[in-house]
Parts: structure tokens; sequence; C-alpha cells
């Protein structure tokens, strides 16, 4: 399986930006631990990351043919932009939503994602481990629905 891991805006800040709220993890400590887990369960990852929403729609308008699945942290574009739920609706590919923090638990205006109903699953409030965790039950997922064994 191939999976590409989109991260959005203000996520290259990671390891400094409200470690707090964020961690310490580095945007390339999540990348590295991803490359890692890619390896053990057999997988395809690269990686992509902007802080311009146009340049992640041309991204996945671009990854279309060549992924199985998208494993996207949407940031604050989850909660505002249809047009990203369009462009990975329009990958026709399956994807799962991650999130550092738990998104439910903070601000109102964080409580609502526009790609969570339409992703095959969310993963949120646990760090770095939500990427693992989203990229692992995403592979599964696509390997399930491959047919190939596992």
């Amino acid at each position: 399986m191939r999976i590409a891991v989109v991260h959005g805006p203000n996520l290259n800040l990671l390891g400094t930006r409200e470690p707090e709220v964020y961690g310490t993890a580095t945007l390339a400590d999540v990348d590295r631990a991803l490359e890692e887990l890619a390896r053990e369960v057999g997988a395809e990852v690269e990686f992509f990351q902007s802080n311009c929403e146009g340049r992640i729609l041309d991204y996945l308008a671009e990854i279309r043919e060549r992924v199985d699945g998208v494993l996207i942290n949407p940031a604050g574009l989850g909660h505002t932009s249809v047009a990203l739920l369009d462009g990975l609706l329009a990958t026709s590919r399956p994807f799962a939503e991650v999130h550092l923090s738990n998104p439910s638990s903070r601000e109102s205006f964080r409580h609502r994602s526009f790609l969570s109903a339409a992703a095959v699953g969310v993963v949120a409030g646990f760090g770095v481990d939500s990427y693992l965790s989203g990229f692992r039950c995403l592979n599964n997922y696509l390997v399930r629905r491959s047919g190939a064994a596992q």
C-alpha cells in the first residue's frame, strides 16, 4: 500500500509552536516515526506539508493515481474548508484524519470538522501517536479492502 501523509498549516512549526498543546516532537520526528512504521507494515509513504490550502489541493489532485489512501492532519483547515473536503473526495481514495491534540477539548470552533464524516476514521489527542495509530489503521483498512493478506 502507498499512503500519502498530508500535514496542514503550521505543522512545520511543530516542536516550537505551543508545545503544551502539540508537544515537542518536530515534523521531521513525526515523518521519521511514520517512515519506520511504514517499513514495519510493508507500506510505502510520501509526505507533503503546506501552509497554503491551494497547494494542498493541488497535491491531492496530483496524487490521485499513485496512492491507495491519504492520512491527513488538516490542522485548522479541517474546521473551515469545504474545498479541502472536496479535494479529498476527488482523489477517490480513502482517507483518515488525525490531530495531535483533541479538538473536542479545545475552543468550540474546533469541535466540528468538515472532513470527519467522510473519513474512514479519526484519531485525535494522542500527539505523535495519533499519526502512528491513524497510519496503522488506514493501512490495515486498505489491505483488507484490497483482499491482500496482512
